[in-house]
């Protein structure tokens, strides 16, 4: 139960309260004013309404639960680890690159057992005693720090009042079941543990992983599933193994209880038409895998559920309809791959910037979209109209990026496409997703939310404080940006090194700071630790009012050791100050942005910080990961490809916020009920009101 009341903390920052209030007169009140305070210091309090229900309650019970809660947000911002620095004054006392490695091996000279082991023709820097290793003790970094002194801008991040843990889990259960983007893994892992806790079903759920997830609390259960392709049975039995349900990863699986074989092939029997028999190859190994742990021969009552086995094993033939579209395609039969297309209008959806290059009729081309837009999912509408939005002009490098969120950059080889076509198929799509928007009534809006990206896909956010999707630009409000990471090797000796690039507003001139660099004059690094076994933290401090570039990339790669999903914890976030408030490197009020690393890279690349022709500074969001080496990964290395990595994902649009703001304003209203769309939630929303924050704006995402 507690794991469930911080997971709706953390991704509603709203407290659950099952306790009736208690009206005598007791501590409760002094007891909720500590918990406030104590929030306070980690950038978080209590609403009013919040504050007043606590007051009511028994002290007791306010402290047991200020225990907890206060503990969910000091994980959620990155104030659950002692963020320690190799240099004890940073960032102030940070000497030249130079000066400090002459004096690493001036101390090594001088002291008789090192000096024994420098050899001048084989010196490795990175061995000199004291370096990599911190030389004081955390309560030594406390004692050399000033107070933060709190200013109005630092953050404060409103904890609301929630109803009981049963309504609140299950608002978030359906929120999560019923999302039209795919989810983040720890999403995916949430609904799980939603979908035990909650005995309602929601009637729809869109996204296949989602229902995998909760097809295998179905199972357990006893309960039919609910099941439609051959795959979601091939999904679910990765899930109940303990496997990946999106497919990207082979999965080893268990052994199934009988009545689980015979649930799972009588639902396999059920959906394995011959039409969708074609899906089997594309999954070829994993299905020969299943079917050694289902035994399907032992059930001559599910003839159909034996076929798709024998479509693994080669033993039948089956042609997907994939392979049939190429087929026409490649054939030059552009009318027949569209007619076969029309009977699956994402699929249509999806191809139509290569039809539209075939050479092929534009009209009849054009003619198919217009009959399949009503068929498609909302997802699929918006995500076309982003392609299109930037097909109108040449890009910098077509950017790719997987489920994993690796990316890469390839030219783009691709003839443009006609404005005439182009344009009307902008139009039919904003016509087709305005119908589709639900009657919000009166719109409110926070201005600030306008040019964050909608949520398409989940996948490579990982939830975290102040996180917004791939694309999204937001304000940088302080004098002193400060970049930090944090990690704590599993099994073997792991050194992450925090970077930073600067360029110019050409994406040349570089200039950076790291390892290898530790101040440029308006940057500055806190030192390179290079073993974790307690955990090791790293900062950059940037003054941006001396910055004399114009695009800073923050970046963080691995040097040699685990993973970013390898390590017993990995995360990374930004601070905003001004120069005033002194501090620790690490002040969890003035952190704006903390999330898990987890990518498949061995280059995280997070965001980008842009200043523009006014002046100002803004900030977009990447979530991106680089191949990079197996290890020594450096700034240096991967220079060039970041460069053109981030000058694609700048020079991008986005549909964002504002785009269905924009629609909704020529859609008719019926009035009679509010929408607040914000970064945060309002003090005082009127009763009965819609509230969409990021971390709800995957529900704005039309059906």
């Amino acid at each position: 139960m507690e794991d469930l009341e911080s997971l709706v903390i953390a991704r509603r920052l709203r407290v659950a309260i099952d306790e009736p209030a208690d009206s005598a007169p007791g501590w409760g009140e002094v007891a909720a004013r500590q918990l406030d305070a104590a929030l306070l210091s980690v950038g978080f309090k209590c609403s009013a309404a919040l504050l007043e229900r606590l007051s009511r309650l028994p002290g007791e019970t306010v402290v047991d639960l200020g225990v907890r809660v206060l503990a969910t947000v000091r994980g959620l911002v990155g104030d659950h680890v002692r963020h320690n620095a190799y240099f004890l004054d940073f960032p102030k006392n940070v000497p030249d690159t130079l000066e400090f490695w002459i004096g690493l091996l001036s101390e090594a000279m001088l002291d008789p057992v090192a000096a024994a082991r420098v050899q001048p023709a084989t010196l490795n820097l990175l061995t000199l005693p004291g370096y990599g290793e911190y030389r004081h003790a955390y309560t030594d970094l406390l004692a050399a720090h000033a107070e933060l002194i709190p200013l109005a801008g630092d953050r404060v991040t409103v904890l609301e009042l929630g109803g009981s843990l049963e309504d609140e889990a299950r608002e978030l259960y359906f929120s999560l079941a019923c999302s039209e983007v795919p989810l983040a893994v720890e999403d995916l892992a949430a609904l799980r543990a939603l979908a035990t806790f909650c005995a309602d079903q929601p009637e729809r759920i869109p996204v296949r992983e989602n229902r995998a997830v909760i097809n295998e609390v179905r199972l357990a259960a006893g309960q039919s599933l609910l099941v439609d392709t051959v795959t979601d049975v091939l999904r679910l039995a990765c899930g109940a193994s303990g496997g990946d349900v999106t497919l990207a990863v082979q999965t080893r699986f268990r052994s199934f209880r009988r009545a689980e074989r015979r649930t799972l092939l009588q639902a396999l029997d059920a959906v394995a038409t011959p039409a969708k028999l074609g899906d089997v190859a594309r999954h070829r190994e994993q299905w020969k895998r299943l079917g050694e742990r289902l035994h399907p021969h032992e059930y001559p009552a599910f003839p159909q559920a034996a076929q798709v086995f024998e479509v693994a094993r080669g033993v039948r033939k089956a042609q997907g309809f994939d392979s049939r579209v190429e087929a026409a395609l490649s054939a030059g039969r552009v009318d027949d791959a569209v007619k076969l297309l029309e009977k699956a209008p994402g699929a249509l959806l999806r191809r139509l910037d290569h039809l539209l290059r075939t050479g092929s009729s534009a009209s009849a081309v054009l003619g198919a979209v217009e009959r399949a837009v009503a068929g498609a999912s909302g997802r699929v509408l918006l995500s076309l109209r982003e392609h299109l939005l930037n097909r109108l002009a040449p890009e910098a490098g077509r950017v790719f990026v997987n489920r994993f969120a690796r990316a890469w950059v390839a030219p783009d080889h691709r003839s443009p496409l006609e404005p005439e076509p182009l344009t009307w198929a902008l139009s039919v799509l904003d016509e087709e997703i305005t119908r589709r928007l639900p009657d919000l009534g009166e719109l409110i809006v926070d201005p600030d939310v306008l040019d964050v990206a909608l949520p398409l896909s989940g996948k490579a956010v990982a939830p975290g404080l102040g996180m917004l999707p791939r694309g999204s630009l937001s304000r940088v409000d302080g004098g002193l940006l400060r970049f930090f990471v944090h990690w704590r090797q599993t099994a073997r000796r792991t050194d992450y090194d925090l970077s930073a690039l600067m360029l110019d507003a050409y994406y040349a001139d570089a200039q950076h700071v790291s390892w290898t660099n530790l101040t440029n004059g308006y940057a500055t690094y806190s030192g390179d630790i290079t073993t974790a076994q307690d955990g090791a933290s790293e900062f950059i401090d940037i003054r941006l009012a001396d910055v004399t570039r114009s695009i800073v990339i923050p970046q963080v790669h691995i040097y040699c050791g685990e993973a970013f999903g390898q390590a017993a914890e990995a995360f990374f976030g930004y601070m905003t100050r001004e120069a005033e408030q002194e501090g620790r490197p690490f002040e969890p009020r003035t952190v704006r942005m903390k999330s898990d690393l987890r990518g498949s890279g061995r280059v995280a690349l997070p965001l980008v910080f842009l200043r523009g022709d006014d002046g100002e500074w803004r900030v977009k969001w990447l979530h991106l990961y680089l191949p990079g080496r197996t290890d020594f990964n450096r700034v240096e290395v991967s220079r060039a490809t970041t460069s053109l990595l981030v000058r694609s994902m700048v020079e991008r649009d986005y549909l964002r916020v504002r785009y269905l703001v924009d629609l909704l304003g020529r859609k008719a209203s019926s009035g009679g009920h509010t929408t607040y769309i914000g970064l945060e939630a309002p003090a005082d929303p009127p009763p009965g009101s819609r509230v969409y924050t990021p971390g709800t704006l995957h529900e704005l995402i039309p059906a």
